[in-house]
């Protein structure tokens, strides 16, 4: 098979969650565990960082993977979903796995694909691990899925656990408040095994308390690491002076959505505790990785900036947590009028989520093309009963063509809703 081939066949084959939502949901580890013995447990023969959270686990993923580059560790990445290409999901020092690799892999192991039935994500999970353990990787940072405690990436014993903040997402699998998603987020928590939060909330504080103390894992709030002293915005930079822990650092960051100071904080307090167990790391070091995020690791979708004149920006958020920091930072915008392309999935709740967004904007409400995706016009219905203004658009080019049209060049259009959407309107 040639590479489309064979995406083609694991599309087909192996139900997968971006495209089919809760019927590719499997809520237990058996598939993962056959994978694993079947290829001989490969994750044991390097070193992991766990990531999991609501919102931001692949802006923190790819920091660090980049902080550990510039450190000059050979270092894996695996995040979910990609946005144009599935190699996406598999790196090794920023560069994707070959499509040849993913051919030799389908084809031999076809056998066992087809003897287990695996879902798309576990399945690519074996993929990753047994490719970087074949490239021997000294470490991987490994982006969970979804929720923790049952995803497939929890049969790695990391040096550290990170859990970025929580939510309400995915609640049909998770729980309906933040206790129980928090619950199911700790889940990536091992025994003696040091784990950062990112983010401190009074709801769920009791539950990584209790799950740490259950197992003798070290517990670390950023709040206690590390804290912004300001921000500015700088040829194409945010220049975070932060604090941390006694001494006074500058980073650029070149990720611009505000909600990325959240995520630094995050990577710093992350960095901390690894430093403190021996990884070979240093401020200069730091500093490198984080700047250079994009270049190093092709980090795309978090509020990029594609065009000017008129702006366009598309960015990836698509639950309460994350469209509340986009609109915030909509908010802010000094251009003239906005236009918002937005589509969305139909197991988010969208009424909820569209009264989120600004009732000035005008929209241009379109469909990824995706099974999963929100039919426009009912999307268009529920806008409408939200006190949004605007049309339907049966793809998402022409929705973006329909907004650059009607644009002056003061003006700002965003794109986002859905990653699915963001990933059409990065498609050339």
């Amino acid at each position: 098979m040639t590479y489309q081939e064979t995406l083609q066949y694991l599309f087909n084959q192996l139900p997968m969650y971006q495209r089919k939502g809760k019927a590719a949901y499997k809520a237990d580890l058996e598939n993962t565990l056959k994978l694993d013995e079947y290829f001989n447990h490969p994750h044991r023969n390097f070193r992991t960082i766990h990531v999991a959270g609501t919102n931001g686990k692949g802006s923190v993923s790819h920091m660090l993977a980049s902080v550990l580059q510039s450190a000059g560790y050979r270092t894996g990445l695996y995040t979910s979903p990609h946005l144009l290409d599935f190699r996406e999901r598999i790196k090794v020092n920023g560069q994707m796995i070959s499509e040849q690799e993913v051919v030799d892999f389908v084809a031999n192991n076809q056998s066992i694909i087809e003897d287990v039935a695996p879902s798309f994500f576990e399945m690519t999970v074996a993929m990753a691990f047994d490719y970087f353990a074949r490239v021997e990787v000294d470490v991987a940072v490994v982006e969970v899925g979804l929720g923790g405690r049952l995803d497939s990436t929890n049969i790695i014993s990391p040096d550290l656990s990170v859990i970025t903040n929580i939510g309400l997402d995915h609640t049909m699998f998770l729980g309906n408040d933040l206790p129980s998603i928090a619950s199911e987020k700790a889940g990536i928590i091992k025994s003696r095994t040091p784990v950062v939060i990112g983010r401190f909330q009074t709801e769920t504080e009791g539950v990584f308390r209790e799950k740490a103390q259950s197992v003798n894992a070290p517990l670390f709030f950023s709040r206690d690491l590390c804290h912004i002293a300001s921000v500015r915005l700088d040829s194409g930079f945010q220049i975070v002076d932060m604090v941390y822990p006694s001494e006074k650092i500058s980073l650029k960051l070149p990720l611009l959505g505000e909600y990325q100071q959240e995520n630094l904080l995050t990577v710093v307090s992350a960095y901390h505790q690894l430093k403190e167990m021996g990884y070979s790391l240093n401020v200069d070091v730091l500093k490198e990785g984080i700047s250079k995020v994009i270049n190093q690791t092709g980090f795309l979708g978090r509020w990029q900036i594609l065009s000017k004149d008129p702006l366009v920006i598309c960015d990836t958020g698509h639950n309460a947590d994350g469209v509340a920091k986009v609109v915030a930072q909509l908010r802010e915008s000094k251009n003239q009028k906005i236009h918002i392309v937005w589509g969305m999935v139909n197991d988010k709740d969208a009424s909820g989520i569209l009264k989120m967004l600004p009732k000035e904007a005008r929209y241009y409400f379109t469909r990824a093309s995706i099974p999963r995706a929100l039919d426009e016009n009912s999307l268009l219905d529920q806008a409408i009963g939200a006190g949004l203004k605007g049309e339907s658009y049966p793809r998402v080019k022409l929705a973006i063509k329909a907004a650059k049209k009607n644009a002056s060049d003061n003006d700002l259009i965003f794109i986002g809703g859905s990653t699915f959407v963001v990933a059409e309107a990065l498609e050339k």
